[in-house]
């Protein structure tokens, strides 16, 4: 059951309370009003509780609406502030707004279908900002924190089913927000910064994107899963896309000093529209991306290859492009090989992450009408195996 929401009426007029009141009581959520009459009322209940939500009528008595919003901000509480005034003037709705107001509503507008959706969207605003707050104080507790991508796998081990059904949008919120408030905090938008502080900042960026990287994959993921996923189909080159994947790789191979190359088996498959395929051109390319990634971080010294080629589409006369991709890395044991494309599976190595990218390969090779196998022996490498249906063999996707 959730919990109770605080909500704080500051009004010097019984009926407009009532009226606040009245429109709040069939809302879902329980739901325990204090009242204040006055600016010194309105303090002195501040001081003394925290709010989930501060319902602040303009015209008070003995000071206006604008002065408590500022005397909030200096006690540095963060609860979510809504102006409610008679007066109706837009002038004033930007004024109270760039003051850090939440919201503003004219009281002739209070009622039951527009204050209870006020009411709790200023309070998703505040919990995601409570989220983001949380988070950027945790990268500052210790440096193992700096590695969030980290803890955030460990959830993902943990949560498995439940994660992706119900905290992956929930997630992507607060993580925008953090990083857009570090970027502001680099561009020295609120303070100068030292050099240390700009280091860590620029650390914290990092580790923000990673995680974002983590979050974005695992909302893929569950699309594919959930049938939400839609494609973009267009004509392919899947030549082209591999070579662009690998321009945009091959400084981490070089890196690693690592060769990475691409070839074509045979001479004659130089002949136009032979690499054509009907598909997805980012999906595509996120695909060529994960596999060849996936292969430059378990490969330390020796080669990473890309092979293309023509083959028969099943017993078919029917031809489809095979994309060999070819390592000379750490390879797996046969059991790891059976599991490899399953979802959340995580490898013994030490560099293996969260078990998403292969199955979000496999997910969209399926979606293409395409299969993905992988040969691999210890110590002697991996080549992975795509099969994708030409143009040619006009395949209904």
């Amino acid at each position: 059951m959730e919990q109770e929401l605080k909500v704080l009426i500051v009004d010097d007029d019984e009926v407009d309370r009532i009226a606040v009141r009245r429109a709040l009581k069939d809302v879902e959520r329980q739901i325990c009003f204090t009242e204040a009459k006055s600016y010194a009322e309105a303090i002195a209940s501040l001081e003394k509780q925290t709010f989930d939500c501060i319902f602040i009528d303009y015209g008070l008595p003995d000071r206006d609406g604008l002065a408590i919003v500022k005397t909030i901000h200096k006690l540095n509480i963060a609860s979510p502030i809504v102006v409610l005034t008679g007066q109706g003037d837009e002038q004033l709705a930007v004024k109270l707004m760039k003051s850090g107001v939440t919201d503003y509503l004219p009281k002739s507008q209070v009622s039951s279908k527009t204050l209870p959706k006020v009411l709790f969207n200023a309070v998703r605003v505040y919990q995601a900002i409570m989220q983001a707050t949380l988070a950027d104080q945790r990268l500052h507790e210790s440096h193992t924190l700096l590695i969030q991508k980290n803890h955030d796998l460990r959830l993902l081990e943990q949560q498995r089913q439940d994660f992706i059904a119900h905290l992956t949008h929930d997630l992507k919120t607060p993580i925008i927000a953090a990083d857009l408030m570090l970027k502001l905090f680099h561009k020295e938008a609120f303070c100068p910064l030292s050099l240390e502080m700009h280091t860590a900042i620029t650390a914290m960026i990092h580790s923000n994107k990673n995680l974002l990287d983590i979050v974005n994959t695992l909302l893929e993921v569950y699309c594919y899963e959930s049938g939400a996923k839609e494609l973009t189909l267009i004509v392919c080159d899947v030549w082209k896309i591999a070579q662009e994947v690998v321009v945009e790789l091959r400084p981490l191979a070089q890196e690693k000093g690592i060769i990475l190359r691409t070839k074509k088996r045979d001479e004659k498959l130089q002949i136009v529209d032979q690499f054509k395929v009907m598909g997805d051109y980012l999906e595509l390319r996120r695909m060529l991306t994960n596999l060849i990634g996936n292969s430059i971080k378990f490969t330390e010294v020796g080669f990473v290859e890309i092979d293309l080629s023509l083959s028969p589409c099943d017993d078919t006369k029917n031809s489809c492009v095979s994309i060999l991709v070819k390592d000379s890395g750490i390879g797996m044991s046969i059991s790891e090989q059976e599991s490899l494309f399953q979802r959340f599976r995580k490898g013994n190595h030490k560099q293996s992450g969260s078990g998403l990218g292969l199955h979000l390969v496999h997910r969209i090779v399926t979606a293409h009408q395409g299969v993905i196998s992988v040969s691999s022996e210890i110590d002697r490498g991996s080549v992975f195996t795509i099969h994708l249906p030409t143009l040619a063999a006009k395949s209904t996707l």
